[in-house]
């Protein structure tokens, strides 16, 4: 038996060896494949940041300011003004009552809140001035900048500040796209500057003290 086994295994080692001796007649020239000029970022999206990739936004509003905001009410709720999501986000702009309450909307019923279309529309403006103030000087710093793969506007901007709140969206960009955010759904920052870029948001004015009422 012990002879069995010694024998194998000098047959083994003679095979290795033979193996090793042999090499290659053409070696392969790999110079022709690289990356060089190709932008190699890339996310894997969440299947919230792809549900709704392929939704058309009627063409009559276009890149306009109504455009943008119905379009980002549609990714928010449907466009839906009477719906409230499991974490108590509102209306058709899912907003949370400390929002409503930096904007002027304090001790308002939910119901009410809800039964009221124009109120809320107040409320998406005076929400969008005010971080438009707040992030004046990224806009001015970034916007036509490109990072993390995408160029930087100021309606992607704004859609990101709607979705993180301001202060996010600024260590976001000051960061180099490097301090993200994604919410309960994990939807990111990154992806509300791509799905709602090239919007014109030159309609907003901005205004540190912004009320809807």
């Amino acid at each position: 038996m012990i002879k069995r086994i010694i024998g194998l295994s000098i047959l083994l080692t003679i095979g290795g060896i033979l193996l090793l001796s042999f090499t290659t007649k053409e070696s392969l020239d790999l110079s022709s494949y690289n990356t060089a000029g190709l932008d190699l970022y890339y996310i894997a999206p969440n299947f919230n940041e792809i549900e709704d990739e392929e939704v058309l936004i009627s063409p009559e509003l276009g890149k306009s300011y109504i455009g943008f905001k119905e379009a980002l009410a549609f990714k928010e709720s449907r466009g839906d003004y009477g719906v409230v999501n499991q974490f108590g986000y509102m209306g058709k702009y899912q907003f949370g009552k400390g929002t409503l309450a930096l904007i002027g909307i304090k001790n308002v019923n939910r119901n009410d809140f809800l039964a009221n279309p124009a109120l809320q529309e107040k409320a998406f403006h005076a929400y969008v001035s005010r971080n438009k103030w707040v992030l004046r000087r990224d806009i001015k710093w970034f916007v036509g900048k490109r990072m993390n793969g995408i160029e930087i506007t100021e309606s992607g901007i704004l859609a990101a500040a709607h979705l993180a709140g301001p202060n996010a969206v600024k260590r976001y960009l000051r960061s180099g796209g490097v301090d993200g955010f994604a919410d309960a759904f994990g939807t990111t920052i990154r992806y509300y500057m791509k799905r709602f870029g090239g919007y014109d948001t030159s309609f907003v004015l901005a205004d540190r003290r912004a009320k809807a009422i």
